[in-house]
């Protein structure tokens, strides 16, 4: 049942759904009903919580944020996420993106490097039995783990570190949000071919750039 926090934001939460994933393509029965499911709200800070369902992203502390609904609605609309399948999520954060693929059927890792966020993410996930969470540096993945049929990188990217496209299973798919050259943010793709991913953007999305998936900055004279 839900509390009365959650009841009492149903309202807003439909209310995503209809103005902000719907109209710009996210629009899957699956997908909408996940996003239905899963009370946004429990995975932001307390003081937060009347401002969880806003088209922006919500600062989680720790230099980290949970991203705008409308960039996890993209990544997730255009994964392709079947049930049963093995799923990592890199920089899970509180643990929202995992419960939304949990409700859809997946065994999800969700990999955090930050103890805080991670011990956040076991409290709002303890009713998840499909949902491991795992600690530790973010662009080494979880190997122990592997493969995965999924990797959705709950953030921006630049760059992809071959340990994580080792991890994905051939003919597996990842999606993240991919800062660009052009200073453009992109949700992109990448279905994992003959050892290589490369990400094909599908639409503009805005997130932070998680540190670990930066670019080194090139040198100048």
């Amino acid at each position: 049942m839900a509390s009365a926090v959650s009841a009492s934001l149903l309202a807003p939460r439909e209310a995503m759904i209809d103005s902000q994933l719907k109209p710009c393509g996210v629009v899957s029965p699956r997908t909408v009903a996940a996003f239905h499911a899963v009370a946004r709200e429990d995975y932001v800070p307390e003081a937060r919580r009347g401002l969880a369902y806003v088209d922006a992203a919500q600062p989680l502390g720790h230099g980290r944020e949970l991203m705008a609904p409308l960039s996890l609605g993209l990544l997730i609309e255009n994964a392709d996420v079947q049930p049963g399948e093995r799923v990592l999520v890199v920089g899970a954060g509180t643990g929202y993106s995992a419960a939304v693929l949990s409700v859809m059927g997946a065994r999800v890792v969700a990999l955090e490097s930050e103890p805080a966020l991670a011990a956040a993410a076991r409290a709002a996930l303890a009713g998840f039995a499909d949902i491991e969470i795992v600690e530790g540096p973010l662009e080494a993945g979880a190997p122990g783990l592997a493969p995965y049929d999924l990797i959705l990188i709950d953030g921006a990217v630049e760059l992809l570190p071959p340990e994580l496209i080792a991890q994905l299973a051939e003919g597996g798919r990842l999606v993240a949000i991919h800062h660009g050259s052009d200073g453009v943010s992109r949700a992109a793709r990448g279905l994992k071919r003959a050892g290589i991913a490369p990400l094909e953007p599908f639409g503009e999305a805005a997130a932070a750039l998680l540190p670990p998936f930066r670019k080194a900055p090139a040198f100048r004279f």
